[in-house]
């Protein structure tokens, strides 16, 4: 017979001892004597008997238990042992949650310390996972969408550091590269975003093109009389790359013609 709300509610274990009030296929409540009210669902897998916890009373109501129990009939009826079912989703899960953007992105940074990179870069990389923490850092990888990346790049190309999320982006990317190649991830949400970031116009600097301009300024080295090294560094050669894409040195000192 099925239980109602009434009974459900007002059920206590009898006489101090564990008891168990039955509903329909394989329900039931179980009241141990601490006076907890918990559901089960009982059932048989090749022959044998299982129970599957449904959750607490009245945390979980008579009507989703139901529906729990019925959900769990339906795994049984594919052929699907719904505990087994329970614990695969259960370790899904845990793996998720380890499988984080801010915890991918600080084994990717380790693995390239280890590999000797530099410690400002490191420091560089940790500041770049700091800026995408709050928006992706808590979020399982293989969950997160293109738009929730561009979302905090945005935010930070609305201060004005244009240049420092192009940097995020490109790091958030290796991050999602190196999920994928270690089996954490198929897809990359942030390859394309490039593409929607502002690209600020390149600032030329000022350069002398004139010959007598630049008589001028060679006269003004030569006569420059202040502290050794800013000479010294006025009058050293400069690598660049000639016409053939041979290193020359040439600078705007007279000993460097």
């Amino acid at each position: 017979m099925a239980l109602s709300d009434i009974e459900v509610r007002t059920a206590k274990p009898k006489n101090g001892k564990a008891s168990k009030l039955f509903d329909e296929h394989g329900l039931f409540l179980s009241l141990p004597p601490t006076g907890a009210k918990l559901w089960r669902f009982r059932y048989k897998v090749a022959g044998k008997e299982k129970l599957l916890a449904l959750g607490a009373y009245p945390t979980v109501s008579l009507k989703e238990a139901r529906a729990r129990r019925d959900d769990a009939r339906r795994l049984l009826s594919e052929g699907t042992d719904p505990g087994a079912d329970k614990k695969r989703k259960a370790i899904a899960a845990k793996i998720s949650a380890a499988n984080t953007f801010k915890a991918l992105a600080d084994e990717f940074i380790d693995k390239l310390e280890q590999e000797g990179l530099a410690e400002v870069t490191v420091a560089k990389q940790r500041w770049l996972v700091s800026l995408l923490d709050s928006a992706i850092g808590d979020r399982p990888v293989t969950e997160i969408e293109p738009f929730e990346v561009l979302s905090v790049l945005k935010y930070i190309e609305k201060q004005g550091k244009h240049e420092t999320a192009k940097r995020a982006r490109a790091f958030a990317s290796r991050v999602f590269r190196y999920a994928i190649i270690t089996s954490r991830a198929k897809l990359n949400p942030a390859a394309d975003l490039g593409m929607a970031l502002v690209s600020k116009k390149a600032k030329h600097h000022a350069a002398l093109h004139d010959p007598g301009d630049v008589g001028g300024l060679l006269r003004a080295i030569d006569e420059y009389s202040g502290h050794v090294s800013t000479r010294l560094a006025l009058r050293t050669p400069a690598p660049c790359l000639c016409a053939a894409g041979r290193v020359t040195t040439h600078g705007v000192g007279r000993n460097r013609f």
